[in-house]
């Protein structure tokens, strides 16, 4: 384990180094050329980079929903209440699916350089499908 810990922070230096002389790639900007011509580390990073603007965008996603949620609560007695706790839990048991289903999908390149991004474009596109079910529980 410790073996594995000092070779990833190894890879990471080596990484950064790497950058430090060249910007990371444009991502949003790369054209299907410049996609096709990525390092399996550009790529990695790409993907990871995606999920992380679709989290963010989750993040949002989920705020809007829980006021909503909360607001169909203020309006029953306090027996009836239950929106914003079952919206919480919901999405809890969401994010545990969304790491271990992408996990699993990930591990038909289990070790290989694409594993990360293997896991990060499915967390990604299962991000997209949450914000999209989160926009349905908000829409008037």
């Amino acid at each position: 384990m410790i073996r594995s810990i000092g070779f990833a922070a190894a890879f990471g230096m080596m990484a950064a180094a790497a950058w430090a002389q060249d910007a990371p790639p444009d991502c949003s900007n790369a054209t299907e050329e410049q996609l096709a011509n990525m390092a399996q580390q550009e790529m990695n990073f790409c993907a990871e980079q995606d999920w992380m603007d679709m989290d963010a965008v989750l993040n949002l996603a989920y705020k809007e929903a829980m006021a909503r949620m909360k607001s169909f609560d203020a309006d029953l007695p306090k027996s009836e209440r239950g929106a914003e706790e079952n919206l919480r839990n919901a999405q809890r048991a969401w994010v545990t699916f969304r790491d271990a289903a992408c996990a699993a999908e990930g591990y038909a390149w289990h070790g290989g350089s694409a594993e990360p991004m293997i896991i990060y474009g499915c967390r990604a596109r299962l991000t997209r499908q949450r914000n999209d079910d989160l926009a349905q529980m908000t829409a008037e």
